[in-house]
């Protein structure tokens, strides 16, 4: 007797009729195995279902999606717009097959000027807003604010330092020296003198630039004239840089004050979003995403999916623009505006300023997705080649590469790298801060099984299914016969002996082009020097030695920081400043006296005792 094959498709679907009203709501389709093939909203949930229980008339896409669909949840809300959050909250968490997917989801870089110091400090950041200060973005990479920091330092002279250096500071430091500061911090300029140049970078950073450079120039002027020959030329140089800060922003629109141009291009199912932001007249840089447009879904469903999820963690502009009309212009504009606290406008312009803004970023995104394209199939090739190389069942869509770092066992740390179609793909790297005594005992062999216990016990625990594309199909580990020989025996012990694995290692000269590879079970090979491949696992395996070095380092800079005042409960950062600053070192700290030590700011009488009896049980 043979198990009756699943009902699917628009008959099951057709079943969900009988218990549906018209309130609006979420809906989701699974398919035979409860899998959620797609996320979807609705003004009238009855509506939307009938739709899809229709036999015909569906795009291939849908038809796709309603052919595997089995079963149906139901998730009434009170209105279209509730419908519309809760869905892009679903997607981002379920990851569904059919919807269109937001991949990169990192934060923007701003500039702020802060606001808890009478000489206020400018610097990049990242993150919530919660210092407070004045922020401006956002930028479109770490990149385009360091360059934006660098010109203002040299138009208005702020100081970039933290607050305890500037605080410990004696004579000017470098940034002074070749006029990048006012060095306020030895009193070099008034505090009115510094808060005026403060407002005239908030100014500059608004759009207000002319005025700006009219001040300049009216004090250029008024130097010369008074034989402040060497203040005049001090402005001209600050005149100059200004006017680099609006040429290297390249397009800055007149007639567009603050807005994101978002624009799509489309090409053989693959997506490019381009988004350029411009505030206060000026680009402050773009940056381009490459959506997974759900096996199938059009421009309007695409550029809908992207706005409600790119802006679901960020302020959107007043005016966004838009290369095509999305699907719901009202409702998604209602959310926009609901995020942002006021008023936000979605436009396709067809003609004027807007529109040269809008054809200069579609253009980009068609360049984009054709480089794109052109290194995925490279990438494609050399995964295939990779297969071939190593007798694998098929090209591997995710290699996991792993390495360690430590010297002589100190501040050791594990690194895995993550490769895959699209290249590296670094969001999902990850470093292991060694926790056993592995890392103490210089033990290469335990170090790597306490990181790949942990990477896989983790695996096992959230996805034991293997639904995700979280798991590896090849394992690259830095070594020869011994090491694959031991990572072998980790998985089996994990139950996890499924996954391919390949040992690199380096041949007798130790060269490089010399790699040999070992797999269980098989004898060690090599390449020929000259082969693609070879390249590629060179790249791969000198990317997570980077990774693991970084990691080492990051580690090893952050305990040389580290004093015994960091043991002493109530001693926070201030306070450790402000003893290190007093006493200049933490052995000196530990000779003081209770009376000496109530001498620092900060410190009672009770901090002071206890920071005496702390050291004196230490002996």
């Amino acid at each position: 007797m043979t198990d009756e094959k699943p009902r699917t498709g628009h008959e099951v679907i057709q079943d969900y009729l009988k218990t549906l009203d018209g309130s609006p709501g979420v809906y989701r389709m699974l398919n035979a195995a409860s899998e959620v093939l797609y996320v979807g909203k609705a003004r009238n949930l009855k509506a939307r279902v009938t739709n899809y229980a229709r036999p015909a008339g569906h795009s291939g896409r849908i038809a796709r999606m309603i052919f595997e669909t089995a079963s149906m949840m139901f998730l009434t809300t009170r209105t279209e717009l509730e419908a519309l959050l809760l869905e892009q909250n679903l997607i981002k968490q379920l990851k569904p097959r059919y919807n269109v997917l937001l991949r990169d989801d990192k934060s923007f870089p701003n500039i702020l000027i802060s606001a808890e110091h009478p000489y206020p400090q400018i610097k990049k950041h990242r993150g919530k807003k919660s210092e407070k200060g004045a922020y401006f973005g956002p930028f479109a990479s770490a990149g385009a604010v360091n360059r934006t920091l660098n010109q203002l330092q040299k138009v208005f002279l702020l100081r970039n330092c933290s607050d305890s250096m500037f605080e410990s500071r004696t004579r000017p430091c470098l940034q002074y020296q070749i006029k990048r500061c006012s060095a306020p911090c030895v009193a070099k300029i008034s505090q009115e003198g510094y808060a005026s140049l403060v407002d005239d970078a908030k100014r500059f950073l608004e759009g207000k630039t002319t005025s700006v450079q009219a001040d300049l120039a009216r004090d250029m002027a008024l130097a010369s004239e008074a034989m402040e020959f060497e203040r005049a030329a001090a402005l001209r140089d600050r005149i100059k840089a200004l006017t680099q800060i609006q040429q290297s922003q390249g397009i800055n629109p007149q007639g567009v004050a603050e807005a994101d141009v978002v624009a799509l291009h489309l090409e053989h199912g693959q997506a490019c979003v381009q988004v350029f932001f411009i505030r206060a007249n000026q680009s402050w840089g773009n940056r381009d995403f490459y959506p997974k447009t759900g096996s199938g879904a059009e421009e309007p469903e695409i550029l809908e999916a992207f706005l409600t999820q790119f802006y679901d963690d960020k302020d959107p502009p007043r005016l966004i623009l838009l290369s095509h009309p999305v699907d719901n212009p009202d409702l998604v504009t209602e959310a926009l505006s609901a995020r942002a606290g006021r008023k936000v406008e979605l436009a396709v312009p067809q003609r004027g300023e807007k529109a040269e803004l809008v054809e200069n970023a579609t253009r980009n995104a068609r360049e984009s997705l054709a480089r794109r394209m052109a290194e995925s199939t490279t990438q494609n090739k050399l995964l295939t080649g990779l297969a071939e190389a190593f007798d694998l069942d098929a090209p591997p869509q995710r290699i996991e590469v792993y390495d360690n770092s430590h010297i002589q066992g100190t501040n050791a740390v594990g690194g895995m790298i993550v490769a895959g179609a699209e290249g590296f793909l670094k969001s999902q790297y990850r470093k292991f801060n060694i926790r056993s005594e592995a890392g103490a005992n210089s033990d290469d062999f335990g170090m790597m099984k306490e990181v790949l216990t942990r990477r896989f016990e983790r695996l096992l625990k959230e996805d034991p299914e293997r639904k995700t594309d979280m798991w590896p199909d090849l394992l690259l580990i830095d070594g020869g016969a011994g090491q694959v020989s031991a990572v072998a025996g980790i998985m089996a012990e994990l139950g996890v002996d499924d996954i391919a694995m390949v040992g690199v290692a380096k041949g007798i000269d130790r060269d490089a082009g010399k790699e040999e590879f070992h797999r269980p079970g098989t004898r060690p090979f090599a390449l020929q020097r000259n082969d693609p491949v070879l390249y590629f696992i060179q790249r791969l395996r000198d990317e997570a030695h980077r990774w693991a070095i970084g990691a080492h380092r990051a580690k090893r800079a952050k305990a040389v920081s580290v004093t015994p005042l960091d043991d002493i409960p109530g001693i926070g950062a201030t306070r450790k400043r402000a003893l290190l600053q007093h006493f200049g070192s933490a052995k000196a700290v530990a000779r003081a006296g209770v009376e000496d030590l109530q001498a620092v700011d900060g410190i009672s009488q009770a901090m002071a005792k206890t920071i005496a009896d702390y050291f004196s049980a230490k002996g």
